[in-house]
């Protein structure tokens, strides 16, 4: 089971971070990330389907990193309009209305 910590630190490409908490590689996730509470298990569950999608949490020109699912309900609708579709999960994850 993952431990859900949360560090930030600098990002340099060329070296992998191993958690101090649990010795399993850490995921950079973006500048613009904000960890939910550690026992907080519904928003980690969201936040491991749109990591697992390749969702990341990077800043853009205009501030943040733009619409994020925060409930797994969120997220189970946008799967299933991505199915429905035939659009990408990461886009459909990121899409702020559902049409």
């Amino acid at each position: 089971m993952p431990c859900h910590a949360s560090y930030k630190q600098p990002y340099d490409r060329d070296r992998q971070r191993i958690c101090p908490r649990c010795a399993e590689p850490l995921i950079h996730v973006g500048s613009a990330f904000a960890a939910p509470p550690r026992r907080d298990r519904a928003a980690w569950r969201t936040l491991s389907v749109l990591l697992h999608a390749g969702v990341r949490f990077h800043k853009s020109c205009c501030g943040g990193p733009g619409y994020r699912p925060r409930t797994l309900r969120e997220v189970r609708e946008r799967m299933a309009h991505a199915r429905r579709t035939g659009e990408p999960f990461a886009r459909a994850l990121v899409r702020p209305e559902m049409p």
